[in-house]
Formats: C-alpha cells, structure tokens, sequence
C-alpha cells in the first residue's frame, strides 16, 4: 500500500478556508479530514469529536507533554493542535489527508512532514477579510480586533508555503486548490 499524502491549508482567520475545505471535500469525499482538538468552548451546533476534540486546558496540557500533537499553538486564548495518532493512522493506511489549520501550526507541520502541501488562502484584499470576520457574527470587538493583527502578521508568511490561493470568488479559489491537490480542476 502506498504512504498517504499530507495537505495542509492555511491562511489568516475569516479568509474562508473552511468554506473552501468543505466545497472540495463534497467534490472529492476521498480526502480525510483531521479533526483538530481545542481549548475553547463549542460554538452553537459544533459537535465534539466530529467539528473539534473539545478538551480542557489541562487535558490539552497533558498531551502536549506526552507529545501527543502533530503540531499546537495557542490562539486567541486557546490552544488549537492537530493529534499525532489519528494523522499518521489514517497516512498509513494511504489516506491523503487534510488539515485546516492556523500559520504557525503549519510551519510546525512542515518541520515533522516535509514532505506536506502547504497550501496559503488569501483574502482578495484586507477590507475584505475585515468585513467577513464581523460579518461572522460571532467575535467581540476585541477579539476581531486581534484576528486582524495577527493576519496582518500571517500575510507576511505567505511567501513560505508551496502554493498561494486567493479566495475572492468561491468557484476560482476551489479550481486553484484542485489544481494545487491533484494537479487539474475536477470542476
């Protein structure tokens, strides 16, 4: 059998990786999704286990020490990781997996798996991001406020992931990631 494939998306908070990540998953239901685990509290209709692994600080504490993460950071207050034993399973079996995760946890993937597809969403502008965080409805001030300064930051990085995509228009951003996982649209 051979070894699964690791793809990695990532890009600034609000930019719409989970909207691009679902459009390809219901063009290619093949691709696995690794369930990252997390700190914070589930939002209206997340399910534990299927959304997020939703852990308390001490619980995700104690896997980080047993090196029980691929890859974790904390942000906005909590902590977010992607577990270790699931990710190299599914990889094993010849599983391409995908992981939608934040900047500096894809950088530590590509130190443990090289060989991974970074992927970078962009937004078409700052303004635009903007508005898509407020209009999510689902932050307060201050926490949209630090969303922006860190992607200002994360904008910087893109230039260190293998493949860029700009997420203005949906169907263009979907045939670009196509293009980047498979090497043609399916479109």
């Amino acid at each position: 059998m051979t070894a699964g494939k690791l793809i990695v998306l990532t890009g600034p908070s609000g930019v719409g990786k989970g909207t691009l990540l679902r459009s390809l998953r219901q063009r290619h239901p093949e691709l696995c999704l690794s369930i990252s685990a997390t700190t914070r509290q589930p939002r209206q209709g997340e399910v534990d286990g299927v959304d997020y692994h939703f852990l308390t600080r001490p619980a995700f504490q104690d896997k980080i020490a047993q090196d029980a993460f691929i890859e974790w950071a904390e942000f906005a207050g909590n902590y977010y990781g992607t577990p270790r034993q699931s990710l190299e399973t599914q990889m094993a079996q010849g599983h391409w997996v995908i992981l939608e995760i934040e900047v500096e946890g894809a950088r530590q993937v590509r130190r443990s798996f090289p060989e991974a597809l970074l992927v970078f969403v962009h937004p078409p502008s700052f303004a635009e991001l903007e508005r898509r965080l407020r209009g999510r409805d689902r932050d307060s001030e201050e926490a949209i406020q630090r969303r922006l300064e860190r992607a200002k930051e994360e904008l910087q990085a893109a230039d260190e992931f293998d493949v860029q995509v700009t997420n203005g228009v949906i169907e263009d951003a979907l045939q670009a990631l196509e293009v980047a996982v498979f090497g043609e649209s399916k479109a």
